[in-house]
């Protein structure tokens, strides 16, 4: 299992168009992937739990996976985060 720390720098955090593009990201890989804010832990191939992190601006956020892919799965998802998530 491993896991990186990133920061929401989007101007909206975890709204329904980031949420809907990280789950579809994630569930390209075969590890369980979790996000974690708030010290609240979801499943991160679920928007409606993503979503419910109410994760914002500013914020940091944990992507953590485990499985056969998890440091692809991470650094594919921690570089959506930090660099995609800005043009939205």
């Amino acid at each position: 299992m491993i896991s990186k720390k990133v920061v929401l720098n989007n101007s909206d955090g975890l709204h329904a168009r980031a949420a809907a593009l990280f789950v579809r990201e994630a569930n390209k890989f075969a590890s369980e992937i979790n996000l974690e804010a708030h010290s609240d832990k979801v499943n991160g191939k679920s928007i409606i739990g993503i979503m419910s992190l109410g994760a914002f601006t500013g914020e940091e956020i944990i992507i953590e996976a485990d499985g056969v892919d998890e440091e692809e799965a991470v650094e594919r998802l921690a570089n959506l985060v930090e660099k995609e998530f800005i043009n939205l």
